[in-house]
């Protein structure tokens, strides 16, 4: 019988997750220690946040990637289960059924807002990021301390984003889904090779854009969900 791994000393686990994280593209993206309003046991222990910024993670999914459904999901948690297993941590995910409120856990594990666009941005990665899975811990491990940064969008007056839609789904109160499904669907193929227009014009972030086959990927994968639901 296997014999289970001693845990690592409390002041270890973030450096060496994050070199468990690496190698896959993914990185810690900070962490908080639950309260009730979490939806989470708030009973004194530690939920850290994993995700991706930019292209890193896309290389190493490229490389495993099967031609099964949900190739990304499925990825995620080969990587990512057994490196919850080895540090203690219980695993969780986005796409996990109900779906957790990973939004707002992530406004709460560091300084990323809601953006006109509805995905969150991030101070230094734009909108050029994700959030991928979860590690909860029972300890209460000691967190940096988290600055609490403006959201870029409230210093951007020009705010390309709301204009360069083809067909003006975004607004600064709205997101028409129904106008953004119907033109991804009239087989204009700009949306779903070069990106979504408006995410492109964020000037914050440049240097974490996408490679072309990571968005070619989301893209596709959001044209099929829009399908799904306005079928």
């Amino acid at each position: 019988m296997a014999v289970a791994p001693e845990p690592l000393p409390a002041r270890t686990i973030l450096d060496e997750l994050t070199a468990a994280l690496a190698p896959h593209g993914l990185i810690l993206r900070g962490g908080f220690h639950p309260l009730t309003a979490d939806d989470l046991p708030a009973d004194g222990g530690t939920l850290l946040m994993v995700g991706n910024a930019g292209g890193a993670m896309w290389q190493a999914f490229a490389a495993e990637r099967d031609a099964a459904e949900n190739p990304l999901d499925r990825w995620t948690k080969r990587v990512v289960d057994p490196i919850a297993r080895r540090f203690w941590a219980r695993a969780l995910y986005p796409f996990d059924a109900p779906h957790p409120p990973f939004q707002r856990w992530a406004q709460r594990a560091e300084a990323v807002r809601p953006s006109p666009l509805g995905i969150l941005i991030h101070p230094k990665f734009g909108l050029w990021h994700a959030y991928r899975a979860a590690l909860l811990f029972d300890e209460r491990l000691e967190l940096p301390h988290q600055r609490d940064e403006p959201s870029p969008c409230e210093s951007c007056r020009e705010k390309p984003c709301l204009s360069a839609c083809p067909v003006g789904a975004f607004t600064s109160a709205d997101y028409d889904v129904a106008s953004c499904a119907a033109h991804i669907a009239t087989h204009d193929t700009t949306c779903l090779d070069a990106g979504c227009h408006a995410r492109n014009a964020c000037p914050v972030g440049e240097n974490f854009r996408y490679p072309m086959e990571q968005t070619h990927f989301h893209m596709s994968a959001f044209a099929r969900s829009m399908r799904r639901a306005f079928s």
